[in-house]
This record gives C-alpha cells, sequence and structure tokens, in this order.
C-alpha cells in the first residue's frame, strides 16, 4: 500500500544521492551522514510506496519504473525548492515584493512619474498607486491598505513617521482675462469679494484655503462653491466662474501654456512639503524600506519644476 503522506523530503534526497553517486557510500559522503542512515531512508521510502525502487548488478544501480517516478518528483521539488528560496532571499533583500503607495489626489499630477522611475530601479518589485482625497489616504493608512503615503501635511493620527520630500507651493489662479490679473498686491477687501472655487471637505487644499483666507481676511465672509476634483475647479477658473487657491504642482501646463495665470495675494506662494509618511507601529517590508530608501534619494527631482514655469 502506498503511503504517500509519510514520504519525506530526506527519503527522496537518498533516494537522488544514490543514484547520482552509484553507491550508498558516496551517497552518505555527499549527504554528510552515514551509509546506514542513507540504507535506513531508501527502506523507508521503499516501504512507503510498497514497491522496489533500485535494483543492484555488476556494481552499477539501475532504477526500477516506480523509482523512476520517485526521482523525477525528487527533481521537481528539488527545483521548486531552490526557487522558493531565491524568492524568500529576494523578498529579504528588497529585490522583490509588492508596495502599495497612497498618494493625496494633488499629487496624481507626479505619481504616475514617480511609479514609473521606481518600476526601473526595482523592476522586480510590485508598485500598487493609490489615490485619494487626505480623508481616505489617512483611512488606509490607519487600516494598514497601504504601505507608505506621500501627502503635504502628516497626521496626527494614526502616529506616522514623516521624512520631507521637497517643496509643495500653494498658489491663488484666475482666469488671464479675469480682472485681478496682473494687480500687484491685491488687498483682502478685493480678494475677499471673489467666488472662491474649493474642493470638498477633508481635503488638505480646502483645509489650506479657508485658513488663509480666515486670516488674510480676519474672518470676514466670503462666498464659495464645492468641487470634487483639482480638475473641475481649474476648468471652472479657466471659464471665469471664480478663483481658486491650488497646488502649483497641479497647474503647470496650465501655467505655461497662458491658460491659467497667478495672482498676486501678499503671503503667496504658501510653501509646505510634501512628506512620505508610513506607520510608527510595525517594521517596514524590505521592498518598502527599499522604495523609502530610493524615494528619498530622488530629493525631490521628481516634482514639476516651478522655477521654469516662473520663468
Amino acid at each position: 500500500m502506498l503511503h504517500a503522506n509519510a514520504i519525506s523530503l530526506k527519503q527522496l534526497r537518498a533516494l537522488a544521492a544514490i543514484v547520482e553517486t552509484g553507491s550508498l557510500v558516496a551517497a552518505a559522503q555527499r549527504l554528510n551522514v552515514t551509509a546506514p542512515a542513507i540504507s535506513t531512508q531508501l527502506k523507508l521510502l521503499e516501504a512507503n510506496v510498497g514497491a522496489r525502487l533500485l535494483e543492484r548488478g555488476d556494481g552499477q544501480v539501475t532504477l526500477t519504473e516506480p523509482g523512476c517516478e520517485l526521482l523525477s518528483a525528487a527533481q521537481q521539488i528539488e527545483t521548486t525548492l531552490g526557487r522558493c528560496v531565491r524568492r524568500v532571499e529576494a523578498l529579504q533583500a528588497g529585490l522583490a515584493g509588492h508596495v502599495a503607495l497612497g498618494v493625496v489626489s494633488t499629487g496624481k499630477y507626479f505619481a504616475p512619474r514617480l511609479v514609473a522611475q521606481a518600476r526601473k530601479a526595482m523592476p522586480e518589485v510590485e508598485i500598487g498607486l493609490h489615490i485619494g482625497n487626505r480623508s481616505a489616504i489617512i483611512a488606509a493608512i490607519a487600516e494598514g491598505r497601504v504601505d507608505l503615503a506621500i501627502m503635504g501635511r502628516p497626521p496626527r493620527n494614526p502616529a506616522v513617521v514623516a521624512h520631507p520630500l521637497g517643496d509643495h507651493p500653494h498658489i491663488f489662479i484666475a482666469a488671464p482675462e479675469h480682472p485681478l490679473a496682473g494687480v500687484p498686491e491685491i488687498p483682502p477687501d478685493v480678494l475677499l469679494e471673489e467666488l472662491f472655487l474649493m474642493r470638498e471637505q477633508g481635503s488638505g487644499t480646502r483645509i489650506l484655503t479657508e485658513r488663509f483666507l480666515d486670516q488674510y481676511g480676519e474672518g470676514r465672509l466670503y462666498e464659495r462653491l464645492e468641487f470634487s476634483s483639482n480638475e473641475t475647479i481649474k476648468q471652472a477658473v479657466i471659464g471665469g466662474l471664480g478663483i481658486a487657491m491650488l497646488s502649483a504642482h497641479t497647474v503647470v501646463a496650465e501655467l505655461e501654456h497662458g491658460r491659467l495665470v497667478q495672482l498676486d495675494v501678499p503671503g503667496t506662494p504658501i510653501v509646505r512639503k510634501w512628506f512620505v509618511t508610513f506607520p510608527e507601529t510595525g517594521p517596514l517590508t524590505p521592498a518598502t524600506e527599499r522604495f523609502v530608501e530610493f524615494l528619498l534619494s530622488l530629493e525631490g527631482s521628481f516634482l514639476p519644476d516651478m522655477a521654469a514655469v516662473a520663468a
């Protein structure tokens, strides 16, 4: 009767060593055990299979038909184990694995290019990109759905480690034909007469805009209109509906081509920082550690060049 569950890797390796070396003694030397130990493993394997596996004669060892099947299985197992070991070594060295990267929606203008750079530098590492507003990305960090995140302001909860990546300027924009376009140092009483186009509640840009306007206008009320995306806001501003404060990194193309202009509002640009953040609790996977090291080595070079736009 065949006892497949009792067949061990040690038994299969003993069989393979006997076939490859031609004798029990040589097989024992290869596996660094005694000849009786090799003999015992072979007998156990034959008992578990219920058939003779080797024939000896004229100083040669010949495999029986069941022996050929067992040797083929042993070779396949060794190949699979070897592949597995190499994969584990790669995972431990950060040369393989998966990184789930969260990016706030403002960063979607540079995030795909960043991921492309990372894939070239780490081709064996899979990088998943998850984009959402600030609240959604913070929730993803807290729930472990992303390994790390790029955002403008690290959250207080959950507690995270944060490393700065580069400057993150915010500016007021308007259509080129807007009455405030080209006006120097727009005063508060003039600015706050405008309709401000803003992102939804929970957006980091919305929070920054409201804080600035509350301080700039000393608490004066102003009219606002809410939109769910930067793209919609940009099109609305281009269409003359109102003005907006947005990350300068989201309007590089429009500024370059003259579809939008930057307004001269004292106290702007408001320059914040981009950060890469990850939870304080629990170690990072080797692949994630390697991604963070790669990201920091770029020193913000993946961010849009605002100096070129201004020039």
